[in-house]
């Protein structure tokens, strides 16, 4: 398959990584494993430059090297997986290591 094992479509694009989180994983304190939610480098990248930092998704795009589309489906993706882990009470694991370019 074109985007490898398991894959549908085009491979996704390298995405520009500058900042790490300060830790890896998250849980909710004194709960019952209720699952976890799995976040990319590049979604938690996408969630600290435009939430956090407060750039635009044009500028956030820009400094990731990606078009303003792929920031966006990167943004929602995260917000997506960030808020099914608070309202549920999932674990946030984020990735150690980008995607291969």
């Amino acid at each position: 398959m074109p985007g490898g094992p398991g894959r549908r479509g085009r491979r996704r694009c390298g995405r520009r990584i500058q900042g790490q989180p300060a830790s890896f994983h998250f849980h909710p304190a004194g709960e019952e494993d209720a699952g976890k939610v799995h976040l990319l480098l590049e979604e938690f990248e996408a969630v600290r430059l435009v939430d956090h930092l407060g750039l635009t998704q044009t500028e956030a795009a820009v400094r990731m090297g990606i078009s303003q589309k792929t920031l966006w489906n990167d943004l929602a993706a995260a917000r997506e997986k960030i808020a099914d882990a608070l309202v549920h009470g999932k674990q946030i694991v984020i990735q150690r290591e980008p995607l291969p370019r």
